[in-house]
């Protein structure tokens, strides 16, 4: 990924990601992306683009392990992601989704997370602490609670699912407070390309659409211009 493309990344929303990533494979059907709502800490926020490094925790029954192996998994977890090349993002499954419980994200974690210079946290589980939680680290979450329950860290660096969508370790994610998607190896050398032809075949219908005087025999044409555009 080039500077020139997490730049691009960064300005546009995932359901643009999403279409470019159809316009680039050249079909309909792409399906890497988070199924349901899901709810974002900063829905106002630029996208967060990153690779992913992944965890699994769980918090509603107190772990069975001995205490020095859970903490010494949650060490070696936070070394994990403060190692992170950039740009990362950290994508954490709540194994008792759907009755997750533990906030996980609150202040404390999304600042320290933030200040290994990760770019934000993807999770099916919880966050808590909103209006306190740092800027430039989004989440985007499953859930909002009160409480961290017994969490603790039971895997890292294996592959996780969120909201249907399965993330292997260094997949790259694109997400805003629409959800989130993996984007396919294949197309990350054209997708800028694709981006800015999206971008660019949308006008031919907006531009018409939001002028004065639009009517049906201009949506006609514009519609027109629009399917040969994208062709």
């Amino acid at each position: 990924m080039t500077p020139e493309l997490l730049a691009v990344l960064r300005r546009v929303d995932t359901p643009t990601v999403c279409n470019a990533i159809e316009v680039a494979q050249g079909k309909r059907g792409f399906d890497a992306f988070t199924r349901g709502t899901m709810l974002c800490s900063a829905p106002d926020a630029p996208a967060m683009v990153g690779y992913a490094r992944t965890a699994k925790i769980a918090a509603v029954a107190p772990p069975e392990e001995a205490p020095e192996i859970i903490k010494a998994r949650r060490m070696a977890y936070y070394k994990y992601m403060a190692e992170a090349p950039a740009p990362s993002i950290a994508v954490v499954e709540d194994v008792d989704f759907p009755h997750a419980i533990g906030a996980y994200w609150g202040e404390i974690n999304t600042t320290v997370h933030k200040g290994f210079g990760m770019s934000g946290a993807l999770t099916n589980g919880v966050m808590r602490d909103l209006g306190d939680l740092p800027t430039g680290f989004p989440v985007v979450a499953g859930s909002i609670g009160p409480s961290h329950g017994f969490v603790h860290v039971k895997e890292i660096d294996t592959p996780v699912t969120i909201f249907g969508l399965t993330v292997a370790p260094g997949d790259l994610v694109h997400a805003d407070r629409h959800g989130a998607l993996v984007i396919p190896v294949e197309v990350i050398p054209v997708l800028e390309r694709r981006i800015a032809k999206l971008l660019e075949t949308e006008k031919v219908v907006l531009g018409p659409a939001r002028a004065e005087g639009f009517d049906f025999a201009a949506f006609e044409a514009a519609w027109s211009a629009f399917e040969k555009a994208r062709t």
